[in-house]
């Protein structure tokens, strides 16, 4: 996953077209670890830093194997790209930006990856079509957009599987609305940003029958 943030422009970019490879992706464990991946230089494109990242999958630990994740704003796909290594079942990657989805297409054929799909769709537009239940999500969007909230109500409408773990990145000085039935099970802080890792619960509050539920 890649942050889209305001920043200044490093003096080592300074008049390279956009577009450009920017910098390296380091995969920090599983198959691919030490694997460096080419970053576009788009404006506003940069990885979830190495100490977010590894904080995060020492969180999830060994509960990876066999996941479906979907990794919404994807960017470079650092977080969709470490599930995989660490042993995720399959992974879709959604991407608007033309370029950071071809990117994302070449370094998953440099890997050698082939249970992964990059889509080239808006978050939003892709959360309108038919649902497939996921167990891991990222959501990471653009931040001061207000881009979350909508997204993660979205996924109640059957895109997680019963216990899913949802990650939602956003600024610091936003606290996420997520749906009740989704519990904050760890954060973490970097810079500008806050990221929050959430359990989700089955929602029975449309349930009449509580013996079945």
């Amino acid at each position: 996953m890649t942050r889209r943030r305001s920043r200044r422009t490093p003096p080592a970019a300074r008049g390279r077209p956009a577009g450009q490879p920017q910098g390296k992706l380091r995969i920090i464990g599983g198959e691919y670890r030490r694997r460096q991946l080419p970053v576009l230089d788009l404006p506003g494109l940069r990885p979830t830093p190495d100490r977010v990242r590894e904080t995060l999958f020492n969180w999830l630990g060994p509960t990876l194997a066999g996941r479906r994740v979907l990794d919404l704003f994807a960017g470079s796909g650092a977080l969709g790209l470490e599930a995989l290594s660490r042993g995720a079942g399959d992974a879709t990657l959604v991407e608007l930006d033309a370029r950071a989805s071809r990117a994302l297409s070449d370094n998953l054929a440099s890997l050698g990856i082939a249970r992964a799909e990059v889509v080239k769709r808006d978050a939003r537009r892709f959360l309108e079509g038919e649902p497939v239940a996921y167990s891991l999500v990222f959501v990471d969007p653009p931040f001061h957009q207000g881009l979350a909230a909508p997204c993660c109500a979205a996924l109640e409408q059957g895109w997680l599987s019963e216990e899913a773990s949802i990650y939602v990145e956003t600024e610091t000085t936003l606290e996420p609305r997520v749906p009740d039935n989704w519990t904050l099970h760890r954060e973490v802080r970097a810079g500008e940003g806050t990221g929050r890792l959430y359990r989700r619960q089955p929602d029975h509050r449309d349930c009449g029958d509580k013996d079945a539920c």
